[in-house]
């Protein structure tokens, strides 16, 4: 069995393969466990592209995904987990094995603590909400993550951040669940943060809650005008208006990905259905109909030309799942 995550930008962008099995449509599946066969990704990313998975389980509560792992687990089945789909490039071939998405892991309500300004969610709860809700207490700390498009849980293991900031910032601990079913506490210094990095990156845990901590501003309308702020920049700067995964590079400190792929005069440059945006260039659109196969293709051309006129190596932060 094998564990891929979704929410951790990865070196090595090839999932590892499904032990070969003998699984068809007739398996039987337990009658309190949720899993379709045959289930089309494609909607499931932000990207809008992708392939079916072979067994999918959209679980939402901690049980459902601990049956799901022991299903899957009996069956030496490969384990991908998904979150809000963002950062993520599903192969139109689409994935074996179990395809866990954890978007609707919602099941205890978000708790704020007045008196300490804490913050504990569950790993399907999207970053923005959180944020929203935080400013709205006059809470500082998480202005930066008003426009960030995907889960909790994502964001902790990819260490997500905008405008200078990132989530290593306020993560107090999260809670993961192991492939065995237990579940385990891991504090923020245990996770070895980086930019866009963690240990938990390919890794075998899934993350199910985490704890924050935000700071008590004096001044409750400055904290959500900082918010709005950063939210409009965002969006004044990045083509939110078509199918993206956000950045597709990291930077390559101290450059910027999007100046040297700019730089090179290819904004615009398309392949098939998928166009390097006009408007950011370290970003790649949907623009009309394309396939993960376009889009892979214009990653590496890109990569291709920063390398041959900067010899830099273009790190992808977008994971690539499946065969290509």
């Amino acid at each position: 069995m094998t564990l891929s995550q979704d929410r951790s930008p990865a070196v090595n962008t090839q999932l590892q393969p499904a032990v070969t099995t003998n699984l068809d449509r007739d398996v039987e599946i337990p009658t309190d466990l949720r899993i379709r066969s045959d289930v089309s990704l494609k909607g499931l990313t932000t990207w809008k592209v992708g392939g079916a998975a072979q067994w999918y389980l959209e679980p939402h509560t901690i049980p459902e995904i601990q049956a799901g792992l022991a299903w899957a687990r009996q069956r030496n089945l490969a384990i991908t987990v998904i979150g809000a789909g963002s950062n993520l490039l599903i192969s139109d071939r689409g994935l074996d094995g179990l395809v866990i998405c954890t978007r609707h892991l919602r099941h205890l309500s978000t708790q704020f603590d007045r008196e300490t300004q804490s913050i504990v969610a569950d790993a399907g709860r999207m970053v923005a909400s959180i944020a929203w809700q935080a400013a709205r207490r006059g809470w500082a700390g998480m202005e930066w993550a008003a426009g960030i498009p995907g889960t909790l849980g994502g964001a902790v293991v990819m260490n997500a951040g905008a405008h200078g900031h990132d989530t290593q910032e306020i993560l107090v601990s999260t809670e993961v669940l192991n492939l065995d079913g237990s579940i385990e506490t891991r504090t923020n210094q245990d996770l070895n943060y980086s930019y866009r990095r963690s240990n938990l990156q390919g890794g075998t845990q899934i993350v199910i809650s985490a704890t924050l901590k935000l700071l008590a501003a004096s001044d409750r309308e400055a904290v959500e005008a900082r918010t709005y702020r950063d939210l409009e920049q965002r969006h004044s700067k990045q083509p939110y208006d078509r199918p993206s995964c956000g950045s597709v590079f990291r930077n390559p400190t101290p450059a910027y990905a999007a100046a040297l792929i700019e730089g090179l005069g290819l904004k615009g440059y398309r392949i098939g259905g998928a166009e390097v945006s006009t408007l950011h260039a370290n970003f790649i659109i949907n623009s009309k109909d394309a396939t993960a196969t376009d889009i892979r293709s214009l990653i590496y051309y890109v990569q291709s030309q920063v390398a041959a006129h900067h010899a830099i190596e273009l790190e992808p932060e977008v994971k690539m799942l499946g065969e290509f």
